[in-house]
């Protein structure tokens, strides 16, 4: 394992390996977190133990105050997540949620939901945000409460989705109530069954429809690598 970590992130031997691996570790274990959990950490996020001991265990105390579980993977991710960025950036985060009206509560048991969605830029929570709220009308509370539609691709998933939605909606074939969780949060297979081909009439326009927006989000994706392939 010391190996593939060192390939992976040769600035670990930059640090005092004692001093900060081997202290960090032990305040893990002696939170109570799972061995195979800390080996994981370390294989993925090495650099989060890059920190001095007493920082690393005031963010243990932290991450455990807001309720997360120490036995449970949860908890080392959102060590990670904390690591990730400094207190400024993590308070602008914080910032950018409540300015769609998520209370100090809602922003804290989203985290604990899903840890990741702090760790977005607030570009991309803003423009999720506004999308649900602003373009689909859906409360802001709905989506403190389902952390995972913040991380879906807008380009990827949510466009192209609601695309085809916005066509059966115009043409009465469902009502404007459908959950967010089915409508996005499906696998693609459940969503094209449910959504497409669920309709015999409209398939092959909604199938055109959604292939379009999808083929767009890639060609975006290829244009901002510089790829001469696009």
């Amino acid at each position: 394992m010391a190996i593939t970590v060192i390939k992976r992130f040769s600035r670990i031997l930059l640090f005092d390996l004692h001093t900060y691996v081997a202290s960090n570790i032990n305040a893990l274990q002696e939170f109570g977190v799972p061995k195979s959990n800390i080996a994981g950490l370390l294989m993925n996020r090495p650099m989060a133990f890059m920190v001095r001991p007493n920082l690393f265990r005031e963010n243990l105390e932290e991450v455990k105050k807001m309720g997360f579980n120490p036995s449970q993977m949860k908890f080392v991710i959102a060590i990670h997540a904390m690591r990730a960025m400094g207190k400024s950036t993590w308070e602008r985060k914080i910032d950018a949620y409540k300015r769609w009206g998520w209370s100090e509560e809602e922003i804290r048991l989203a985290f604990i939901k899903l840890p990741r969605c702090m760790t977005h830029s607030e570009d991309k929570i803003m423009a999720t945000m506004d999308f649900f709220v602003n373009k689909m009308g859906r409360e802001s509370s709905l989506i403190a409460r389902r952390p995972l539609l913040i991380s879906l691709s807008l380009e990827k998933r949510i466009i192209p989705r609601y695309s085809v939605i916005q066509v059966l909606l115009s043409k009465g074939l469902i009502k404007n109530d459908t959950s967010l969780v089915v409508l996005f949060e499906s696998t693609e297979k459940m969503f094209l069954r449910k959504f497409v081909n669920g309709f015999k009439e409209e398939a092959s326009q909604l199938m055109k429809l959604y292939q379009e927006k999808i083929n767009l989000s890639k060609k975006q994706d290829c244009l901002q690598e510089g790829s001469g392939d696009c």
